[in-house]
């Protein structure tokens, strides 16, 4: 007998089946994982840090993306400026790590708890997780928009 080891790894596509949505009743309320992909072929990715909760970003996976992220327990998404497949953290080296993921009730976006793995970062140094975020500027008067919180 064969070690399992020396089987090729199954395809994708062979290895997670999305049930098809066949009424409201059995994705909002059923066991299937149907998720509901937009015309481009797109669920939205909402991804937060699993210890403090704070939100490390917003993006788009399409079904590769979401299949290799269950397969591999690492986060995947879909670069719309690129239109590539980003394995998040390949070349920083922070790894986002999948602790959990949800998707809500009708199915069309998701939620990845996620912990960052910087195995080659020195444990001294701080890591930033989230993103450069600039202010908004107004095209014609170059003046900063300011959302207030009431």
């Amino acid at each position: 007998m064969s070690n399992p080891s020396d089987q090729p790894a199954p395809e994708l596509k062979d290895a997670i089946n999305f049930a098809p949505r066949t009424s409201v009743e059995q994705v909002e309320e059923g066991q299937d994982l149907a998720p509901k992909f937009d015309r481009d072929g797109l669920i939205p990715c909402v991804t937060t840090d699993a210890a403090s909760g704070e939100v490390l970003m917003l993006g788009y996976m399409n079904r590769e993306a979401l299949e290799k992220t269950i397969l591999t327990g690492e986060a995947y998404y879909w670069s719309r400026s690129r239109q590539v497949l980003w394995h998040k953290g390949a070349t920083s080296g922070l790894i986002q790590q999948v602790v959990e993921i949800r998707i809500d009730d009708d199915q069309d976006a998701v939620w990845l708890r996620v912990q960052l793995q910087a195995a080659s970062w020195s444990s001294s140094m701080r890591i930033s997780t989230t993103c450069s975020i600039r202010p908004l500027v107004a095209p014609l008067c170059h003046s900063t928009w300011r959302l207030r919180l009431q």
